[in-house]
C-alpha cells in the first residue's frame, strides 16, 4: 500500500531534526548545484562502463555497487560539499566524519533492491540510542520516483522492532544477492513510504532505518550516491572506532597531498587507540524497542 511521504526539509522546518531521530530520515530539497550534478553524471558514468559483467550479476538488485572515494577529484567536492555539511549542523552534526561511498545505479527494467538495514555495530549500547550513529547522505543524479526506483522505507524502524526485522537475512550477503523474487525481502509492507526526489535532493536518514528501493521500469539508468558519515564521531566507542580503522577506503600514495586530498583530510577519521574492534554485525538485536512501545525521543 502507497503512503503519502512525510518529507520535511530541514532548511524551511524545525521540525527536521525531530523527524531524522523519530521517522529515520528527513529531505533537504536542492542541495547540489547543477554543475556538480552534470560532473558526477560524466564520471560515474564512465565507472559504471568500467563495472565487469560479474558484478553486474552479483549486485543486480542494487544495479551497481561500486565504491567510490579516490577515482577523481569531483569526489572530494561532493564529500565536503559546504551545502550538505551545513545541512547535518542543522540537524545538530557540526563535526562529523566521512566514512565511506557507494555508486548505487539501476539500469533500464532493472528489478527492485531487497529490504535492509545498514548498521553493523549492533553489539554496541550505541545502537539504542535516539541520535544515529551512522547516517547515509543520498543524491540522486536524476529526478527519482516509484517508475524509475525511488527509496523506500518504514519510518520508525531504526529504533523500534518491525515484524520484517525478524524476517530478513543479513544485509548485502549471499542470501541477498541470490534472493528469489518473490522473496519476503521484496515484500510490499503496509506501513512503507516512498520517497521521490529531484535531483539534487539530498536524503539523510539513519543507518539502522529499514530501507529498499523500487523496481525501474524505465528505458534510462537511475544513478544514486550514497555517502556514509559518523554525524558524531567523537561520541562513539573505541570498539567502534578500531573496526572504523579496518574497513576505511585506503587512500593511494600521496593522495593526501593533493589539493582533493587537503580538502578531504579535515572529514577523514583517525584513530590511535588500542582497542578491540568490535565484531562486525549486521542482526539487530536487543537494542530495538519492541513494537508498540513509545521510547522517549531526545531531539536537543
Amino acid at each position: 500500500m502507497e503512503m503519502e511521504k512525510e518529507n520535511v526539509s530541514a532548511s524551511d522546518h524545525p521540525g527536521a531534526r525531530r523527524q531524522l531521530l523519530t521517522s529515520g530520515y528527513c529531505l533537504f530539497p536542492q542541495v547540489l548545484d547543477q554543475g556538480l550534478l552534470e560532473e558526477l553524471r560524466r564520471v560515474t558514468d564512465a565507472l559504471l562502463d568500467e563495472q565487469s559483467q560479474a558484478d553486474r550479476e552479483r549486485y543486480r538488485y542494487q544495479g551497481s555497487n561500486i565504491s567510490v572515494a579516490y577515482q577523481d577529484a569531483v569526489f572530494a567536492r561532493l564529500f565536503t560539499w559546504p551545502k550538505a555539511l551545513q545541512a547535518l549542523a542543522d540537524l545538530g552534526f557540526a563535526r562529523p566524519k566521512w566514512m565511506s561511498a557507494f555508486l548505487l545505479s539501476k539500469p533500464p527494467h532493472a528489478p527492485p533492491l531487497y529490504w535492509h538495514q545498514d548498521w553493523w555495530a549492533w553489539d554496541d549500547p550505541a545502537s539504542a540510542s535516539p541520535v544515529p550513529s551512522q547516517v547515509f547522505l543520498m543524491y540522486y543524479l536524476t529526478d527519482t520516483q516509484r517508475e524509475n526506483g525511488c527509496l523506500r522505507l518504514i519510518p520508525g524502524t531504526h529504533w523500534q522492532r518491525n515484524p520484517l526485522h525478524d524476517l530478513l537475512p543479513a544485509a548485502h550477503t549471499n542470501e541477498t544477492y541470490e534472493a528469489n523474487p518473490d522473496s519476503v525481502i521484496f515484500s510490499i509492507r503496509p506501513d512503507e513510504v516512498d520517497v521521490p526526489v529531484k535531483a539534487g535532493d539530498l536524503i539523510i536518514g539513519d543507518a539502522r532505518i529499514l530501507h529498499a528501493a523500487h523496481a525501474n521500469q524505465t528505458d534510462h539508468h537511475r544513478s544514486l550516491l550514497t555517502l556514509w558519515y559518523l554525524p558524531d564521531y567523537d561520541s562513539l566507542s573505541d570498539a567502534i572506532k578500531a573496526r572504523l580503522m579496518l574497513i576505511r577506503p585506503a587512500q593511494p600514495p600521496g593522495w593526501s597531498e593533493t589539493p582533493a586530498g587537503k580538502l578531504l583530510e579535515p572529514l577523514i577519521p583517525s584513530y590511535q587507540g588500542s582497542a578491540e574492534p568490535i565484531a562486525w554485525n549486521r542482526v539487530p538485536g536487543r537494542y530495538l524497542v519492541p513494537a508498540g512501545a513509545s521510547p522517549e525521543i531526545v531531539t536537543g
